[in-house]
């Protein structure tokens, strides 16, 4: 395999105190860490482009640079369909729920809940929300981090996990929200130009296009639906259609980690504008991640069988994942030098994603908790407990990586988190989704269906890895088998009715204690618009962002 040269490492020097630097000065000149709503909001007046490219940037992180072109290399095609989907969901994002959002000036969703539900459901939001944050994006994206590490610079996976913290720490700790949404401008042009450019430098070294379905059609297992959005038993097409969106609505239209960035807009014109960026942009990792994972593995059949191996420097140990196809296709086909510069845009990448969790996670604690016990707490005061809160998260997100690593064994980490997810998401997507468009649902009902989701939600998580360690044997024709060995795909469909129903029933058995509901709050039938979005340019590009998602399912069905 290929590797890095002396100019690679300067270039990636040099790329990260371009990234410090303008950290730096967002932090001093700007002095982005005056106030709470600096630190936390950016202020509240950031612009489209800014607010689009930080959805985009925030995003696409480990999941995508390991896990997506994983999943092309695995011959998991239908996990761009998340990519795909995301598009539009970002548009109901800036359409449904952002009008909602601004106008009740919230800093964070559990607060949302709270002012159309009760503290409880607030309080629910908040743990659930920091829980998932642990077992998905901090663990997660630290986990990515070492890999990467381990596979591009051959450092043990440990220590590559603790440079990823500190290295993110550094420039997300004492920046904020503002600090990272600049940041991730630049970076989010870096890693789209290094996927291009992984693409063609790909498609160079082995020869073609016509050459990568040669290579599948005579090597994959199933050469007929590798590249099929819809044809996988892993996905089946019911899951992607009706089970993949409830995931999408929970991550992009409720979870703190990506409406925080539209909170920060100057209006909710932009704050639409910023959602419709977004949505072109997310149409994008399905050519820049999914596509080098399939060149990889058509070089790995090829040209080079020990593509996705990887050797632990230090101890010998050895082992084959296509979660390295990304990084080890960059080493082995890059040229000198911008091998360097896309290495950077991908450490960059990773460190922005994991940047946006920590900032996301201190907001959720020290507005949704420590505000609450200490009312009269300082500005500075909440800025240092949110810092505080984020390192002993990392602690918690790194004590979960040993058993993420025995989920995910041999490649399948995008699925890993795509399932917890599922586990995690179908009760608070209803949640939101009911509590703005029918306004009879009030806090019992809502919190009902919210724990008892959250039971059934741990409760397949658990059984699955109990499943999986030979702990627990289930008969599939059983009740409980049928649940464990469901499609986590179907799971999240079955998650999503039962909450509804839940929700439903408890809410008009005890309408006599429910709360006037803030119109602000609930969607209201019949009322006049203001103005005609027929004729808005943001409804047309709506318009193409559809039809584009349209072409793409037909061309790879």
């Amino acid at each position: 395999m290929g590797k890095l040269e002396i100019l690679d490492f300067l270039i990636i020097g040099g790329y990260f105190l371009l990234v410090f630097g303008i950290a730096w000065y967002v932090t001093i000149k700007e002095k982005s860490g005056a106030d709470s709503s600096s630190y936390f909001l950016g202020g509240r007046n950031l612009g489209w482009f800014a607010i689009g490219a930080s959805l985009f940037a925030s995003n696409i992180g480990s999941e995508h640079l390991i896990g997506l072109s994983g999943a092309g290399a695995r011959g998991a095609f239908p996990e761009a369909q998340f990519e795909i989907l995301a598009a539009l969901i970002l548009l109901l994002l800036g359409w449904v729920f952002v009008p909602f959002y601004i106008k009740s000036g919230v800093f964070t969703m559990p607060e949302f809940l709270e002012k159309r539900y009760n503290s409880g459901a607030r309080n629910y939001l908040s743990i659930i929300s920091i829980i998932s944050y642990v077992l998905t994006k901090i663990s997660f994206t630290i986990f990515a981090g070492a890999l990467v590490f381990e596979v591009l610079l051959g450092i043990p996976f440990w220590t590559g996990a603790i440079i990823t913290v500190i290295a993110t720490g550094l420039y997300t700790v004492f920046g904020g929200l503002k600090a990272v949404i600049y940041t991730d401008m630049v970076q989010s042009i870096i890693f789209i130009l290094g996927g291009a450019a992984a693409t063609y430098f790909g498609l160079e070294a082995i020869g073609g296009w016509d050459n990568v379905m040669t290579a599948i059609q005579d090597n994959a297992p199933e050469p007929d639906t590798f590249m099929s959005l819809f044809r996988n038993k892993e996905y089946p097409w019911t899951g992607v259609l009706l089970g993949a969106p409830i995931l999408g609505v929970w991550y992009w239209c409720t979870d703190q980690f990506i409406v925080q960035r539209v909170l920060s807009a100057k209006n909710i014109k932009v704050a639409r504008q910023g959602t419709i960026f977004g949505g072109f942009l997310k149409l994008l990792p399905l050519f820049i991640f999914v596509i080098p994972g399939i060149i990889a593995y058509a070089l790995s059949v090829t040209e080079f069988p020990d593509l996705f191996t990887v050797t632990n420097p230090i101890t010998g140990e050895v082992k084959t994942t296509t979660d390295a196809a990304l990084p080890a296709l960059i080493l082995q086909v890059m040229p000198t030098g911008i091998k360097g510069l896309i290495v950077a845009g991908f450490l960059a990448a990773l460190m922005s994603s994991l940047s946006s969790v920590f900032n996301s996670t201190s907001t959720l604690f020290t507005f949704d908790f420590y505000q609450k016990w200490r009312p009269n707490a300082s500005e500075k005061e909440l800025v240092n407990i949110g810092r505080l809160a984020t390192v002993i998260l990392v602690i918690v997100g790194l004590a979960w990586i040993p058993f993420m690593q025995k989920l995910t064994e041999g490649g399948g980490i995008y699925k890993y988190l795509q399932s917890v997810q599922a586990y995690i998401s179908p009760p608070i997507a209803a949640a939101f989704l009911l509590g703005i468009f029918y306004k009879k649902i009030n806090g019992k009902g809502a919190l009902a269906a919210l724990w008892a989701g959250f039971v059934l939600g741990i409760g397949r998580l658990v059984l699955e890895f109990m499943s999986q360690e030979g702990g627990l044997a289930l008969s599939e024709t059983s009740l409980l088998g049928t649940l464990v060995h469901m499609n986590f795909l179907h799971y999240a469909i079955f998650l999503f009715v039962v909450s509804v129903c839940i929700m439903v029933l408890v809410s008009l058995t005890t309408q006599a204690s429910s709360k006037v509901v803030d119109a602000n709050l609930v969607y209201q039938y019949g009322a006049k618009r203001k103005e005609n979005i027929f004729k808005t340019k943001e409804f047309f590009l709506t318009l193409v962002i559809i039809g584009i998602v349209l072409v793409l399912w037909w061309v790879f069905r």
